[in-house]
């Protein structure tokens, strides 16, 4: 699994595009699910991760956190700036923040987008085929 983390508006999805040649059917959107949906996470590339897990948080449901080796998932790091004032966004960061952190240990590759520059925090072994 890859994983593509950074802030809003950095070019997370730009770099995952040209990076690993998606199509925009191998793009699930998170933030553009409905609330009552149960999506699969089976397309290519899973965007807005921490929307996803925010409609989990509301549902009541275990976020599924195992992907397979040629997936890639992008989560923006909401881990910056003021904390928020309401419980449910706090608990929502919190859960943001370990969920990615488990996901970094799992992937084979780690890429920060920052300013739209990728940063390689952890990379694929020889061994790997992505």
């Amino acid at each position: 699994m890859i994983l593509i983390i950074g802030g809003a508006y950095q070019g997370k999805l730009d770099y995952a595009k040209a990076q690993y040649q998606l199509s925009p059917s191998d793009i699930l959107d998170c933030a553009q699910l409905p609330p009552d949906a149960t999506p699969t996470l089976n397309q290519r590339c899973i965007y807005h991760y921490e929307a996803y897990l925010e409609l989990c948080m509301k549902q009541g449901v275990e976020p599924r956190t195992t992907f397979e080796a040629d997936q890639i998932v992008i989560i923006e790091d909401v881990s910056c700036g003021v904390v928020p004032m309401d419980a449910h966004l706090r608990a929502w960061r919190e859960v943001c923040g370990k969920i990615a952190s488990a996901l970094a240990r799992q992937a084979d590759s780690v890429v920060r987008i920052f300013c739209g520059l990728p940063l390689a925090l952890k990379t694929a072994s020889k061994d790997s085929t992505i």
